[in-house]
């Protein structure tokens, strides 16, 4: 069962390189548990419950903030009901065309083949650096 929660979230940054959001959509169960990461730029609605506060409050914004956002797993592993993918997160923050290259771990727990909890950790200061050279270039 392990290796098919791995090949999920596989196929779950697959399709979020694909942009294909209703099929990263269809992966989480109705009542999904988002936490982002403590002092992360989209902490701010944690937790994130059900499938219209995750697209909205990660999703949506990731999109509408970030040009050319994406996220690499350079490691998945898993056990049980629970998957653990280790990548990095790049992109350029659309106001101020400064980029971010950081590191993040995303914990998944599983249940009825559907994602029920995801805990992310990120390098939450190369975010808020990134986004500070806004406030200095309009400053």
């Amino acid at each position: 069962m392990a290796q098919d929660h791995i090949q999920t979230i596989a196929g779950l940054y697959a399709a979020f390189a694909r942009k294909d959001i209703e099929s990263v959509r269809s992966l989480f169960a109705p009542n999904v548990e988002w936490n982002a990461a403590e002092n992360f730029i989209y902490a701010d609605g944690n937790p994130y419950v059900g499938h219209e506060a995750v697209m909205n409050g990660i999703f949506k914004r990731l999109a509408e903030d970030w040009a050319e956002f994406t996220l690499s797993a350079d490691e998945i592993l898993g056990a049980g009901n629970l998957v653990i993918a280790r990548g990095r997160f790049k992109g350029t923050f659309n106001a101020n065309g400064a980029s971010v290259n950081a590191q993040f771990v995303q914990v998944f727990q599983f249940e009825n083949d559907q994602i029920v909890k995801v805990q992310m950790y990120t390098d939450t200061a190369s975010f808020k650096d990134t986004i500070a050279h806004t406030r200095l270039a309009s400053a």
